[in-house]
This record gives C-alpha cells, sequence and structure tokens, in this order.
C-alpha cells in the first residue's frame, strides 16, 4: 500500500474495528484509600515528569492516546475545508481548538508517561482521519503526531512537551509545543498552542480542573488570527471554564466575536453586539459587586460553582460547535467520553497488524483496563526499569537513540522548533523496530 496513493479505507491491511465497544472491561479504582499528599510534599515547585507516580493515579491510556482525543471533533475540519469564506473558515478551526481540550473535564487521572519510541495509531474510517504518534524524546518528554484526512482533505500535526508545576493545592500542565491544521484544498495553514490546563485540590477535597491562557491562531495565508481569551474561573467563580475572543484580520479590524465554554459549546456573533453586550454585562457585575461585598480571605481552593450552567446566547448569534454527552457509565469509567473508550480496544485481526510498539500492547495500561491493579503496578515498574537499562547500554555504546516516524525541524509555516512525520508509517513494514514492553 503506497503512502500517497491508499488512506486505509477498507484495505486489509487497515486497523479499523468495525463494532466499538461501549464500556471498559473493569470499572475503576477508588483513589479514595490513597493519600497524594505523601508523594507530593517533597516535590514543591519541582518539575513533575521526574517523579514516580502509583500507578493508582493513572488512567488506563497513554499520554499518546489522550493526545488522540483532539480528533474527536473531526467534523468540524471537515466542515471548515467545506467553506468558502476564510472567516467562516477560522470560526470552524477556533470551534476546533477549543473542542479539542473538551475532554479534559473532570479527567482527573494522570495518563501513563509513553515510553521512548512507544507509538499509537487510531484509523476511524466512520470519522474520516486516521493518525500516528510516536514518543520522540524521554527528557524532555515528548510526544509527536500526525493526522491525516481520508479523503486528503487536511493534515493535522504538532508536538507536545507538557511541562508539569506543582503549587501546592494543584498541579499546573503547560502544553509547549506548536499545532499545525492544513486545509488542503485552500492552501491554508493554521497554527496555535493550547491553554494551560489545572489540576485542584490535588491534596484534599474534590478534584477539579480549569484551562486558562490566551490561544493565538493564525492564518498563515490570508494573515487573519483568532486570539481567544481562555478564563481563570476568578474569585466568585463566574468566569469558570469561559472563553471569548475575537476573529481580526492582519490591520486588526475585528470580524466577529467568539464565546461560549471550553467545557460546552462555542458561539460566534458579530463584534460591535459582543461588545454592547459585555459592556451592559460589566455594569450589571459591579451593581452586584458594590451591593454584596465579601471578603478576599473567603478565597478558597474549592471549585466555585459557575454562574449557570449553560452560556447566555446573545441574540443573533451562531452556534458553531457543542459537546456531545458523555456515555452515561462515565463516572465508573474515568469520566471518559464515548471516543476516550474506544482508544486502547484490540482485536486479533488489528493485533497482527500494528507494531510491537503500539500502547495497545502495553501490559500495564492493559492490567489497569482490566481491574489488575497490582499487576500494573508491578508492570510499570518493571517497564520503567526496562527502558533505564536500555538508557544506560545505549549511553556505554555511545549510541545515540534514533526516531523512526518524525524528524527534528522547523515548522514549514512559522518556523517553530518542531517535529514532523518522515512518512512511511502505513507501509506497515516494521522490522527493526525496538522492544520496550
Amino acid at each position: 500500500m503506497s503512502e500517497g496513493q491508499d488512506c486505509g479505507g477498507g484495505d486489509a491491511l487497515s486497523n479499523g474495528i468495525k463494532k466499538h465497544r461501549t464500556s471498559l472491561p473493569s470499572p475503576m479504582f477508588s483513589r479514595n484509600d490513597f493519600s497524594i499528599w505523601s508523594i507530593l510534599r517533597k516535590c514543591i515547585g519541582m518539575e513533575l515528569s521526574k517523579i514516580t507516580m502509583p500507578v493508582i493515579f493513572n488512567e488506563p491510556l497513554s499520554f499518546l492516546q489522550r493526545l488522540t482525543e483532539y480528533m474527536e471533533h473531526t467534523y468540524l475540519i471537515q466542515k471548515a475545508s467545506s467553506l468558502s469564506d476564510p472567516t467562516e473558515r477560522m470560526q470552524c478551526v477556533a470551534a476546533f481548538a477549543v473542542s479539542a481540550v473538551a475532554s479534559q473535564w473532570e479527567r482527573t487521572g494522570k495518563p501513563f508517561n509513553p515510553l521512548l519510541g512507544e507509538t499509537y495509531e487510531l484509523v476511524r474510517d466512520d470519522l474520516g482521519f486516521r493518525l500516528i504518534s510516536e514518543q520522540v524524546s524521554h527528557h524532555p518528554p515528548i510526544s509527536a503526531f500526525h493526522a491525516e484526512g481520508l479523503n486528503n482533505d487536511f493534515v493535522f500535526h504538532g508536538s507536545i512537551y507538557p511541562k508539569l508545576k506543582f503549587w501546592g493545592k494543584s498541579v499546573e500542565a503547560e502544553p509547549k509545543g506548536t499545532i499545525t491544521l492544513e486545509l488542503l484544498e485552500h492552501n491554508e495553514a493554521y497554527t496555535w498552542t493550547n491553554p494551560t490546563c489545572c489540576v485542584h485540590n490535588i491534596i484534599v477535597g474534590k478534584l477539579w480542573i480549569e484551562q486558562y491562557g490566551n490561544v493565538e491562531i493564525t492564518n498563515h495565508k490570508t494573515g487573519d488570527k483568532c486570539v481567544l481569551n481562555f478564563k481563570p474561573c476568578g474569585l466568585f467563580g463566574k468566569e469558570l471554564h469561559k472563553v471569548e475572543g475575537y476573529i481580526q484580520d492582519k490591520s486588526k479590524k475585528k470580524l466577529c466575536a467568539l464565546y461560549g465554554k471550553w467545557t460546552e459549546c462555542l458561539y460566534s456573533v458579530d463584534p460591535a453586539t459582543f461588545d454592547a453586550f459585555k459592556k451592559n454585562d460589566k455594569k450589571n457585575t459591579e451593581e452586584k459587586k458594590h451591593s454584596k461585598q465579601v471578603s478576599a480571605s473567603e478565597e478558597s481552593d474549592e471549585m466555585p460553582m459557575p454562574d449557570s450552567e449553560s452560556v447566555f446566547v446573545i441574540p443573533g448569534s451562531v452556534l458553531l460547535w457543542r459537546i456531545a454527552p458523555r456515555p452515561p457509565n462515565s463516572a465508573q469509567m474515568y469520566n471518559f467520553t464515548s471516543f476516550a473508550m474506544v482508544l486502547n480496544e484490540i482485536d486479533k485481526d488489528m493485533e497482527s497488524v500494528i507494531p510491537k510498539t503500539d500502547c495497545r500492547l502495553r501490559p500495564d495500561i492493559r492490567a489497569m483496563e482490566n481491574g489488575e491493579i497490582d499487576l500494573a503496578s508491578e508492570e510499570k515498574k518493571r517497564l520503567e526499569e526496562k527502558q533505564r537499562a536500555a538508557r544506560k547500554n545505549r549511553s556505554r555504546s555511545e549510541e545515540d537513540w534514533r526516531t523512526r516516524w518524525f524528524h527534528q525541524g522547523p515548522n514549514p509555516h512559522n518556523g517553530a522548533q518542531d517535529w514532523l512525520y518522515s512518512g512511511s508509517y502505513w507501509d506497515r513494514n516494521y522490522s527493526n523496530l525496538p522492544d520496550i514492553y
């Protein structure tokens, strides 16, 4: 099967599972009997990638599989591709960028750190894409991915280096690395970086997640930009989960306003209408504030209740994206979405096709998914020791690690340092792969 010609549809070499599972083999373990504080108190201000965490705090997915959840709302890319107006295309791309972080809501389990050389592929004929990812560096941990539309309509790729820091009551993950989307029909490329994610209450209380920071999406062909502000929740939770921003042309003229919640939905509206609404909303808030003074000492790390569960829709707005409801058994299944539930499934046909470095073959993740927590813990330890021994052997023989499917180079659109797909993965020639499991 040659690289460019067949995108793996119904081919015998495709790994496509036709009927996807709707639950994991075993529900999650209770974390109530474990104290995360006993591990983390030694680590304040340290980078967490250097710390070995007990398996009980994990979810049964590798970070490479977790990254694949960007693709859950691929239909937004396909919709962008079908539109002739560049502002409307940018709206869909912005909705896709927001939807890419939506699955993180209430996902407080930590994905397994990928081993150096670990890979993951996902072929979804029903959603119209295929993806390959590889762990290209261990220190610092860098994961590279490359997805393409089965109709040759888009390419979506990036490399993520999650910088994790522990701040006493919370863990902050800053996802360094560029994300690139190319709409091939329009000869357009968009780049952006994800917002910072923070998990609160990791010592006591209910864990909760917020995303904050600016995300700037650039259309490198037109010079249009979309600047989205993921708002920190603020003192009374008024801003919890909120996202808002503008699409502007290269002379900074506002073309449209976007608003919503990253956990829920995104709307677009005329910028003048949005600004008038904001001004009025601010006035009302000021009045409320004066009538109800609360001392700052009442601030806590408890999760604030959002103002209202849904977004107030400004008249004249257009809905760009709304999240699909999670399956009814999600709470027992690590708060997985339906899409996440199938990421680690495997059948005999697939096993004969995928390379031996694929995450689905990782024994610690498989054991955890099956509810065998002690085995998962032993296997995780064994794999980490095996990885350390391999690194020692390489340093003795002065041999450098060579990545298989990606190479380092400048991003062709913004010049940032990136990892780019080298091709030939889908030829299914997997000789000389490292024995990492």
